[in-house]
């Protein structure tokens, strides 16, 4: 089991690694691609930008196959492929990692259609109140928000708010603890107000 888990295990490593700028150079090469395909999509149509970027890539790998071509014709070499190392990378995916990615989307979609069961067919009518008044909430969201700079301010917030959260610890926990301990207040009298709505203990 630690050998299957460990890519997964190296890959949270890199994920934190990314978030925390711990290496300023690697973080501002992704967060910038990010920003820069995000707003590309929020210029274009999706065909155009995944056009434009193919285009691109191909301008880069062609223009090198052939001056690395017109350099071996020049110096006399025979250095080959300059792409040969990549092309004989293995990329194909294995039947055991199919398969768990496979598991792992069946075992989210399931919960997610059991929670969305639970929550539509009120089994906890507490829980069935917040999500319509997230819903609710939802629809201010999306009459003032499109679903791409939504995208933009999550990925703009990935990059951002981890780092600010470190440096401020202990004023941000303060106040979310104050926020916490409010809308648990709210919710008790709710619960104390509304037939049938208690809560089993946590």
């Amino acid at each position: 089991t630690d050998e299957l888990s460990s890519p997964d295990l190296l890959r949270k490593h890199v994920a934190i690694d990314l978030l925390y700028w711990r290496d300023i150079k690697q973080t501002g090469i992704v967060f910038g691609s990010f920003l820069l395909l995000l707003f590309s999509l929020t210029q274009f149509s999706v065909v155009s930008v995944v056009a434009y970027l193919a285009l691109a890539a191909l301008s880069a790998t062609i223009s090198f196959r052939i001056y690395k071509s017109v350099l071996q014709a020049v110096q006399k070499t025979d250095e080959g492929h300059p792409f040969k190392a990549y092309l004989e990378l293995e990329i194909t995916l294995s039947q055991e990692q199919i398969q768990k990615y496979t598991d792992c989307l069946q075992f989210y979609v399931n919960s997610t259609l059991k929670e969305l069961r639970r929550l539509f067919l009120v089994q906890d009518l507490v829980d069935s109140l917040k999500f319509a008044v997230l819903m609710w909430l939802l629809t201010y969201v999306g009459a003032l928000f499109n679903g791409l700079t939504l995208l933009l301010m999550a990925v703009v917030s990935m990059f951002t708010l981890p780092v600010v959260y470190v440096k401020h610890q202990a004023q941000i926990d303060q106040y979310l603890g104050l926020v916490r301990t409010h809308i648990n207040a709210v919710v008790a009298k709710i619960q104390a107000k509304i037939p049938g709505a208690k809560r089993h203990a946590e």
